[in-house]
């Protein structure tokens, strides 16, 4: 299958490739799209580019139906194309009305139920404020799918609220329920394991080695 894009804007460059805002050619009219370029990634990078952009393809696949995630349009080897979404990320935007934050936990649990975990909904950028002031939810690189409702998904998916309450509780904390407090305050034994292990390995590898920053889902380069 082929399908016509025209870059317009560079959004990001980083060490996984290039990712560009632009218009695509769907069914005779042109709509707002974003070509994530794998190509344009380091060549030994380039493996670890593929993997996440077939793993966000195949999330935005089984989330088709979803409102307010990005609508999978084209995938090949070399590039995806996936539909644009307007709105402002919550690190500018800063949104301070308790109905957004209840509305991302119902977009939250829709994905879930869709059988898929975000597993990234720490960063700031990966959640939008649209014109109409409601949440949306980008970047599924890190995304998993799961058969069932397991136990590691009921993990994966509680982290993911917690994090979005992280959110909440930054810009509205008056408005955290007991339970939500709760939530936040009980970390599960992945992410405990992540802040004393992992992240310290992985700032070494990705600023150190290869000088690289991703500064909260930026991705400028160092």
């Amino acid at each position: 299958m082929t399908m016509a894009f025209e870059p317009r804007e560079t959004l990001k460059k980083d060490l996984f490739g290039v990712i560009e805002r632009g218009v695509a050619a769907v069914g005779g009219e042109e709509i707002p799209a974003v070509r994530r370029h794998l190509a344009r990634a380091p060549l030994l990078l380039r493996p670890v580019a593929r993997l996440l952009a077939r793993r966000e393809s195949r999330a935005l696949e089984q989330l088709h139906g979803v409102d307010r995630v990005p609508h999978l349009l084209l995938r090949q080897r070399a590039f995806h194309l996936r539909t644009w979404i307007d709105g402002e990320p919550i690190n500018r935007a800063r949104p301070t009305d308790p109905a957004f934050y209840a509305d991302a936990l119902r977009l939250l649990r829709e994905v879930h139920r869709a059988g898929i975990t975000h597993n990234d909904t720490h960063k700031e950028p990966n959640w939008l404020v649209t014109p109409e002031g409601r949440p949306a939810l980008l970047d599924f690189q890190l995304a998993t799918r799961h058969r069932r409702r397991s136990r590691w998904f009921r993990l994966c998916a509680l982290e993911d609220i917690r994090h979005l309450l992280k959110h909440k509780r930054k810009y509205r904390p008056d408005t955290l329920t007991a339970r939500q407090r709760t939530i936040l305050r009980n970390r599960s034994w992945p992410a405990r394991w992540w802040r004393r292990a992992g992240k310290p390995v992985y700032r070494w590898i990705t600023r150190r080695v290869l000088r690289w920053r991703d500064d909260e889902g930026r991705g400028t380069l160092g």
